[in-house]
């Protein structure tokens, strides 16, 4: 959208007529909002459609106002949309500037919109219908992410890859389990946001400035027509609560913690030390001086800017810790980091989505990893503990082999069977099938277990929760 700003005379301002002398020219721009809170203008629109028409409805207006304010606000929108409507900065925000084209397009019947409510609860309802359809962006992202980390998994179900506990080699696993363990985290966060959508989607307008209003309003039909599930209930809470857009910021930055641990496994998968992985080379750049390299740099970028992201949380919660009911022009300063917040999260979340279909794996790679490092020596205690052996005391003799295939510089499948008998007895030569990788994974045959078997029906569960 093409923007214009341009200054007015105080005059021209809706309070003016209480003050002796103009706002100086830097205390406009300093208290202005127009430059950013200008992308809720539908929504604000929206606002007042409803609320022209619940005024008409309870006879506060007459029908003959409602129908020109709404041909009025509909002749602004298309303006709006076309990007040729003119925000003056003198108007400050989006909601006089739009009040104020609305009063040159129409007159008094402009003027009279305003009736029963404030730019306090205004802009409030605004913010809440704007995040409640960024919300349902998001809820959407998230699900085309997890079908791109579902169909990436389907194809590596049986991929063998260690795994890691403090990013030491531990235990064989599937490449697909590695991922379904993201797609369970995606599962919650959509959850959160589904969540949070319900506290998001109550109506503050009727609250006025803080008190409430005497006309005779109906702040159920407002509700009804904006589709918002029932009303504030409080109106100082009305006006003052930010909750929604700290809770909403709070749910992405939980998204941006799973994609930046996943872009650290990328970035250590992708380099040459563990070749796991090769990400798709539109997802990259090289250097200036080396000519060699080959930099994951979409997601080096997800890692910093979930710090972003953390930030504009601890902005929203200082922003209202220390401010006394009801509003203050503190909560100005909620719409920046809020929106930031959002256009970060679904960039992130519909480049993410792309760059997980343009992975491709190393098969062999994953698989000369999981087979160093000694990844089957819980499934060797395992076998004995089920021989009769104590767990414990089956830990230690592993312990001792591992320690001798170290010093030998062998794996542990690689022992004779007369050495590893010489740790334990019991052990006979059914214990190589255990030793093995698939061996391994096959016995891991539960639900949540890295089974083959196990993973493909995780994937299936998973695609039918989506509705795939």
């Amino acid at each position: 959208m093409t923007q214009k700003t341009s200054a007015l005379n105080n005059k021209n301002t809706s309070w003016s007529g209480r003050f002796n002398e103009p706002v100086a020219e830097l205390v406009k721009k300093y208290t202005a909002s127009v430059g950013f809170d200008y992308r809720l203008a539908e929504f604000d629109i929206q606002g007042s459609l409803a609320h022209a028409q619940m005024l008409g409805a309870q006879k506060i207006i007459s029908l003959e106002d409602v129908k020109v304010i709404e041909a009025g606000l509909a002749e602004i929108l298309l303006e709006i949309q076309a990007g040729q409507f003119e925000w003056l900065l003198d108007l400050e925000d989006v909601h006089l500037n739009i009040e104020k084209r609305l009063t040159d397009k129409i007159g008094d019947a402009g003027k009279r919109l305003h009736t029963g409510r404030s730019r306090n609860d205004q802009v409030a309802t605004d913010v809440r219908l704007w995040l409640r359809a960024t919300t349902d962006q998001v809820i959407a992202a998230l699900k085309k992410l997890q079908l791109s980390l579902l169909d990436l998994a389907d194809a590596h179900f049986d991929t063998v890859m260690p795994g890691f506990t403090h990013l030491q080699v531990a235990q064989p696993v599937t490449f697909g389990h590695h991922l379904m363990a993201y797609v369970e985290m995606l599962n919650r966060d959509g959850q959160r946001f589904t969540d949070c959508r319900r506290r998001i989607n109550r109506l503050p307008l009727g609250a006025a400035a803080l008190a409430g209003t005497s006309y005779p309003i109906d702040r159920e039909l407002v509700a009804k027509k904006l589709g918002f599930d029932g009303v504030c209930e409080n109106s100082l809470d009305a006006v003052s609560d930010r909750d929604f857009a700290i809770e909403f910021t709070f749910a992405a930055s939980l998204v941006m913690t799973h994609l930046s641990r996943l872009s650290e496994e990328l970035i250590l998968w992708s380099s040459p030390r563990f070749a796991f992985v090769d990400i798709a080379d539109r997802f990259c750049t090289g250097s200036s001086i080396m000519p060699q390299k080959k930099n994951p740099d979409v997601p080096e970028l997800v890692r910093g800017k979930t710090g972003r992201v953390y930030g504009h949380l601890t902005a929203l919660l200082t922003l209202m810790k220390g401010q006394p009911l009801a509003y203050n022009k503190d909560n100005q300063e909620d719409k920046e980091p809020l929106f930031d917040t959002a256009d970060t999260l679904l960039v992130t979340l519909e480049i993410y989505a792309d760059m997980m279909r343009g992975i491709a794996v190393n098969k062999e790679n994953m698989r000369q990893a999981a087979s160093e490092g000694y990844a089957t020596a819980t499934d060797l205690a395992d076998y004995l503990a089920k021989k009769g052996m104590p767990f414990r005391d089956a830990h230690e003799v592993v312990a001792l082999a591992v320690r001798y295939a170290v010093d030998k510089k062998v794996e542990l499948s690689d022992l004779p069977l007369a050495t590893l008998q010489q740790f334990a007895p019991k052990i006979i030569d059914d214990v190589y099938a255990v030793l093995t990788l698939e061996g391994s994974l096959n016995s891991r045959n539960h639900i949540g277990g890295t089974a083959p078997v196990q993973v493909k029906a995780a994937i299936a569960r998973a695609k039918a929760a989506l509705n795939l």
